[in-house]
């Protein structure tokens, strides 16, 4: 049956309790938008995703933005007719100038909405549109999280985009990044658990029932979040050698707490695509989620380029700068792409889940061995990581718990031979176990310990309900 509504409530339980069942094209509660794409419901959609090469956003380069966007959603969506996608979703991501003046975005999403109409006209091509705009809220420093101007044009955005037509809201969301950058520097997991389960839940309620709200009056859908700026800098930093691996493995499970308040407030999917917590998200929810992999390789480097599709519903690039390649524009280029995996994978589940199980193993451990963040990822580890959330009586304790199974799971994997560590990385498995063994079971506990140890000129209490 396809999702159309929203419920607020906690899970309790897991939508999908079995990994045999966690599967790309999918979704135990498909979405409809009200262009009449269909997401989630027996096929993987291409998300096509883009940006603007280096310009300046403002009123003087305006006509030259307009032209960057007809290009591409006339380039991108007609390339799509012609390979014969089952569809197309189509995200727009705000670069800062666009939330902070709504006018500007609003502009570019009359355009979309224009090109993909004439897309449907001429060729029958089904097509919606996410829009995903900036959360400048961390540029007031402190970040005012629950006023100020920024807020307020966010919000704006939001709802002016959805009056229009957009199907699907999405943010990169920022709540509690101001602490969470200095403790995954220190490897400091308590704060790192204090950012995203306490700070980063609570924005996230406040936020997402704003969001709600408008997508009630608006028509649109509440779409998902993503824990871009907390578990996809450990990623990156990690592959930088900046941090070890392990420790961004165990931030991508307990990043998934702070992921799923979106849904408890009424998302209902496709999560962000950057969000690759979204595994344990769909485990949870049976939502249709958004992944992205080996095409995001415009946008940053990662060692999860195939085991990132094994649960997807719609296949993403990241962000590709509308730049000329050898064969034609950039995002042109990555749509080809795109549909070119979604159509094999649509094959596979054609020809049974027997097939698509097939194909997700080959995707699975093509990655999973060979490094602690795709095994984390894995639709085995997602459901345990997913079970141990639910079962926790309140976010901060969800945190503890997925971050304890994450650490058990590399753990019991790398002692059997189905993980290959660094043995540098090692001890770091006994130094995160120690670090939660010392957690207080009491939340108002852990709350007072870890605001005496944040520095008190980066954040501000009152904007979280402290």
């Amino acid at each position: 049956m396809t999702h159309t509504g929203h419920a607020r409530s906690r899970y309790s339980s897991l939508a999908i309790g079995s990994a045999d069942d966690l599967l790309f094209g999918l979704a135990q509660r498909p979405v409809r938008t009200r262009s009449g794409l269909e997401i989630g419901a027996g096929a993987v959609i291409p998300e096509i995703n883009f940006t603007l090469p280096s310009i300046e956003v403002d009123a003087g380069n305006m006509p030259e933005i307009r032209r960057h966007y007809r290009e591409i959603i006339e380039g991108t969506l007609s390339r799509a007719a012609e390979l014969l996608a089952p569809g197309v979703l189509v995200e727009f991501e705000t670069v800062p100038p666009m939330t902070a003046n709504p006018d500007y975005g609003m502009e570019i999403v009359d355009i979309l909405l224009e090109g993909m109409a004439a897309a449907h006209d001429r060729h029958g091509l089904k097509a919606a549109l996410r829009v995903t705009p900036n959360d400048n809220r961390e540029f007031s420093r402190p970040p005012r999280m629950r006023d100020g101007v920024h807020l307020e044009k966010m919000l704006q955005f939001f709802d002016r985009a959805a009056a229009r037509g957009a199907d699907l809201l999405s943010i990169e969301s920022v709540g509690g990044k101001e602490l969470h950058d200095e403790a995954l520097m220190l490897c400091d997991l308590p704060m790192v658990i204090f950012s995203l389960c306490v700070l980063g839940a609570r924005d996230m309620r406040f936020l997402w029932s704003n969001l709600a709200t408008i997508a009630d009056t608006r028509g649109a859908l509440c779409a998902g979040d993503t824990a871009c700026g907390f578990a996809n800098t450990a990623m990156v930093l990690a592959e930088k050698r900046m941090i070890p691996r392990v420790f961004a493995a165990v931030v991508r499970a307990v990043s998934a707490v702070r992921s799923l308040v979106a849904y408890e407030c009424g998302a209902i999917g496709p999560g962000k695509d950057c969000g690759y917590e979204n595994v344990f998200l769909k485990a949870i929810t049976g939502c249709p989620m958004a992944m992205e992999g080996k095409t995001a390789a415009c946008a940053h480097l990662s060692s999860v380029g195939n085991i990132a599709a094994a649960t997807c519903d719609t296949w993403s690039n990241e962000s590709v700068q509308n730049v000329k390649l050898l064969a034609a524009m950039a995002p042109v280029c990555y749509m080809e792409q795109l549909v070119y995996d979604c159509r094999l994978m649509n094959q596979a589940l054609s020809e049974g889940t027997g097939s698509a199980r097939t194909l997700r193993r080959w995707m699975v451990r093509s990655d999973a061995p060979l490094d602690p963040q795709a095994f984390i990822l894995s639709p085995e580890s997602a459901i345990e990581v997913a079970r141990s959330i639910v079962a926790a009586p309140s976010d901060y304790l969800a945190g503890v718990a997925a971050a304890r199974t994450a650490v058990g799971l590399l753990r019991d994997a790398a002692a059997a031979g189905n993980l290959s560590l660094d043995p540098r990385e090692t001890p770091w498995l006994d130094t995160m176990d120690a670090a939660l063994a010392g957690l207080p079971a009491d939340e108002g506990a852990f709350i007072a310990q870890q605001i005496e140890n944040a520095d008190p000129d980066k954040w501000l209490p009152a904007q979280y309900g402290l």
